[in-house]
């Protein structure tokens, strides 16, 4: 199973405040830990809110957009990782050792093809093949 860990933003993530050198260091020592034992398959930290944009559908075709900053910062996301774990046990149990003083992490397990095994057409299948498979060429896997 894909999950997606998402790291909430607070204050100190929206006003672009980066974190301290043994605050680095440590996450990258957990990261590499994630790489080495194959739970990790990408992450990242995000720019604030600020540098961003939101976009709305009205669902009749027409889109408004908003540039950031955002109001609610409990509700954005300053990083985030892809894992692949057998169970959501499992990543939290990961998650336990992140090197986090305070904050809040959300885990949500990702689609795969097999949710849609209902309602996907054949043509839509090997689209979706074709698209699995140039990406893992750009990425290698």
């Amino acid at each position: 199973m894909r999950f997606m860990v998402i790291v909430k933003a607070n204050e100190d993530t929206e006003n672009g405040v980066m974190p301290t050198a043994e605050e680095l260091a440590a996450m990258g020592d957990y990261n590499e830990e994630l790489v080495k034992a194959g739970v990790m398959l990408a992450g990242d930290g995000l720019y604030p809110s600020a540098k961003g944009a939101r976009v709305a559908f009205d669902g009749k075709g027409a889109t408004t957009v908003t540039d950031g900053p955002f109001a609610e910062t409990k509700e954005l996301i300053a990083g985030f990782w892809i894992w692949e774990l057998p169970s959501l046990r499992d990543a939290v149990e990961w998650l336990r050792k992140a090197p986090f003083q305070s904050g809040e992490v959300e885990i949500r397990q990702i689609h795969g093809p097999e949710a849609f095994a209902d309602i996907a057409t054949p043509e839509t299948v090997a689209q979706e093949d074709r698209m699995r498979e140039q990406l893992a060429s750009k990425s290698g896997r």
